[in-house]
């Protein structure tokens, strides 16, 4: 019989690519991940890894096992969410990962609903830029959280988790009160998220189309702080709805045709258990009145 604990260590190896890498996610050694995944060989009967140094491939035969692992990964997931219906009450920890917006405009609003209808869940917030949340989702370190994705910079959908839309809304280039396209400002300051964050891709990207590089002065990667920037005078920046329901005088925000849309995700299975379902209700009802109309 496979071990489901080493199959999830095989899984992770699969997906991060170093034993190093899958010892941190679980706060083990790297001797005691190669010791569980050497088991794990022992037990399939047939070698699952290759190992040249310090570089670990797979075998065929490994290449299949992670894939019917992913299987019998989500079937469990699904098995607890089922037992976990027959429970009388929500009870536990419930934890969320948002990014700063999110957290400061849908997040209040729901988790005052869900204490209010599950006064047993114990709900733990923790802000994340939106790359960082499907790892945090894979590894449970998270049970939900929020993702996102624009029209100009799609991103992949990650296997191992399942989501639903929230929002989509409008972005815009927020200027100190001058007026123009993105290209008009080539030679302007810039006020950027930081390098590795979503929001940086997309400006990157943006400043990219409209034929030039932006000259970052800033880095920001909340909204408020980014608007008292543009406010100041200390650049531009691109913004979306959400962020600027009401921006600081002097501020001029540019419609661009850009969208933006966020959902709410989690592992693959775990859909209908009890807490998620209620997660997701409570969120999904909160960014409907910031829906664009």
């Amino acid at each position: 019989m496979l071990d489901v604990r080493r199959l999830q260590l095989l899984s992770d190896l699969h997906r991060l690519g170093t034993i190093a890498a899958v010892a941190q996610a679980h706060t083990y050694t790297p001797s005691a991940v190669s010791q569980q995944l050497s088991t794990l060989e022992r037990e399939a009967g047939v070698p699952l890894l290759e190992r040249t140094g310090r570089r670990v491939t797979f075998t065929t035969a490994g290449q299949v096992l992670v894939r019917h692992a992913e299987t019998v990964l989500t079937a469990l997931e699904r098995t607890t969410a089922a037992l976990a219906a027959f429970a009388t009450g929500l009870t536990g920890p419930l934890r969320i990962g948002a990014f700063p917006t999110a957290v400061r405009t849908l997040l209040p609003p729901a988790l005052v609903e869900l204490g209010r209808r599950h006064p047993g869940l114990e709900l733990m917030v923790t802000e994340l830029d939106p790359v960082d949340v499907p790892a945090a989702l894979r590894d449970r370190r998270l049970d939900t959280g929020l993702l996102q994705d624009y029209d100009t910079h799609p991103v992949n959908p990650d296997p191992a988790l399942e989501s639903v839309p929230l929002l989509e809304e409008g972005v815009y280039l927020a200027t100190a009160g001058a007026t123009g396209t993105p290209a008009d400002f080539r030679d302007a300051a810039w006020i950027m998220g930081s390098p590795g964050t979503l929001c940086h891709a997309v400006a990157a990207q943006v400043c990219h189309d409209a034929g030039f590089a932006p000259r970052t002065r800033h880095h920001a990667d909340d909204y408020t702080t980014v608007l008292a920037l543009v406010a100041a005078g200390q650049g531009v920046s691109l913004v979306p709805r959400l962020a600027a329901p009401e921006p600081p005088p002097g501020v001029r925000l540019i419609p661009l045709p850009i969208r933006r849309r966020t959902r709410i995700a989690y592992r693959r299975g775990t859909a209908d258990h009890p807490a998620i379902a209620a997660c997701v209700a409570a969120v999904r009802e909160s960014a409907d009145t910031y829906a664009d109309r």
